[in-house]
This record gives C-alpha cells, structure tokens and sequence, in this order.
C-alpha cells in the first residue's frame, strides 16, 4: 500500500520567459518531428520531471520573435492594444545544459498554430519558453510503474523510460495513429511497450486506451501510474484504475494534454 514519504512532491521553480532560436528540426515519424532549440536565454532551464511542461510562444503572422508577456501580469489578462501571443503547453523532451539546447517534440496533426509552426520550423527561427514553474517529483521505488496516453503523451513517456533506474518495472500503453509512429524507446528499466494503433480512427475518438487498460492485470505490488492525453478518455481511464483496479488516488498522476473539439485545452485531473 502506499506509505508516508513516498507520495508525489511539488517542487517550484521561478518563473522565467525566454527567447530560443531553431538550431535543429528532425523527422523522426511521419507525425512526430524532434525540434532543438538554443540560445543563451536557456542559461539556468530547470526541468526535473519527465511530466514537466513549458509553453511556448509562437510568433502571431508578421512576427520574427514572438513578444513575451510580462512575467508578472500572466493570468491577468492582455494590456488594451497588444496581441495576444499563440501560446501551448509542451512537454521538455531533453535539455543540455551545457549546449544549452532544449528538445522538443511536436505531433504534426494538420491543423492548429503550434502543429502549423513545427511543420514549418527551420534553423533560425524564434520562438519562446515559459518555465516550467514547477516539477512533481514521483519516488522511483514503486514496484510497478504504469505509463498510459496517446502520441501527446509520447514524449513525456519516452522521457519517463529514458531516465527509469535500471531494472525497475514499467508497463506502457501508447496509443497513435498507425504502426509507422511506433519507434524504439531506449531504457535501462524491465519494460514492456504495448503499442494501439488507430489505424483510420480519429484521435480522441478511440476507446483503445480503455480496452488496453481494462484487459490488464495489474501484477501484484505498489503500482503508480501516470496517465496523459485527450481529457476525457484520460478521465475514464483514471476512473477505470479507481473504481475496477482498487488503485489509490495519490497513486495516480492523471493530465488532460487536450480536448477533442476545443484547441489549447490543457487540464490537471489529479482532483
């Protein structure tokens, strides 16, 4: 069962916007494209989860560099005149700090500004980051860890097998678009990967995830699990791993990444 010490810690960082520059693209699916940005601005980036996010500024039509809001008034609303700028939520694939390069990955889905803008990026081009403005910090001694989402929550998971200790037992359900978005995720945990294709279904429409989690047998042990993508399917699959696999509520980290219908959505479902 879950013990005192063990649960989720919310770790803050200063809030800090910043302009990067595109040093690198790379097509890494047909629907996934790896972007490096760079910049002295990124001196002293902090992500110290895999779940962390950023978001980021996109330069509005007419723009070279995106116009930063002012740190202070976030959440207060635009000053009369300005604006506003096209900002989304993104998770930090990889950062180096001594390059001072930060990794992201985009999901190229065909419509929207950040997909728009990924599909485009070229070396040189600016964009801003924010953040992230705080880290949950998941003890890495559970003995099963349970990674589920669709291709928004790919990153953040390959980032989770990636950074695993050694040995640890991890169980994955990624859910994208066909086989040709499958690829390898290095780790030194004990993982299994099971990879749902749509295949012709629209995203956020599937109940693969659902399926997938209800086959399952949870082996025995103290599980975490850590649920992101579409909110609502996120939602019945948190419910799911509540009321049918008896796991504890502060053993599940649930996110919403998006909404079907609705773009910028963006949604803790922790409550």
């Amino acid at each position: 069962m879950n013990q005192i010490g063990r649960r989720p810690v919310r770790v803050r960082h200063p809030l800090k916007l910043r302009l990067a520059q595109v040093a690198r693209v790379e097509t890494i699916s047909p629907r996934m494209r790896r972007i490096t940005l760079a910049g002295d601005q990124l001196d002293g980036f902090t992500s110290a989860a895999p779940d962390d996010h950023v978001k980021l500024f996109f330069p509005v039509p007419g723009q070279e560099k995106p116009v930063l809001p002012d740190p202070d008034a976030i959440g207060r609303g635009e000053r009369a005149g300005t604006v506003p700028p096209i900002v989304r939520d993104y998770t930090p694939r990889r950062f180096d700090p001594e390059r001072r390069e930060l990794v992201v990955e985009f999901v190229i889905h065909g419509d929207g500004p950040a997909s728009g803008w990924a599909a485009q990026a070229a070396s040189g081009q600016w964009i801003g980051v924010g953040g992230p403005r705080g880290s949950f910090l998941v003890p890495d001694d559970d003995d099963i860890t349970l990674l589920a989402g669709d291709e928004t929550a790919l990153p953040a998971i390959a980032r989770r097998l990636e950074e695993a200790r050694p040995g640890a037992r991890v169980l994955a359900l990624i859910e994208v678009f066909d086989a040709h978005e499958q690829r390898h995720l290095p780790t030194a945990a004990n993982a299994t990967i099971r990879w749902l294709h749509r295949d012709g279904v629209p995203a956020g429409t599937s109940t693969l995830l659902d399926q997938a989690l209800a086959d399952l047998a949870l082996p025995p042990g103290d599980t975490h699990a850590w649920l992101a993508g579409e909110i609502e399917t996120i939602r019945r699959l948190r419910t799911h791993l509540i009321e049918r696999k008896g796991l504890p509520r502060d053993q599940i980290r649930a996110a919403g990444y998006w909404r079907l219908g609705e773009p910028g959505a963006h949604a803790s479902l922790d409550g």
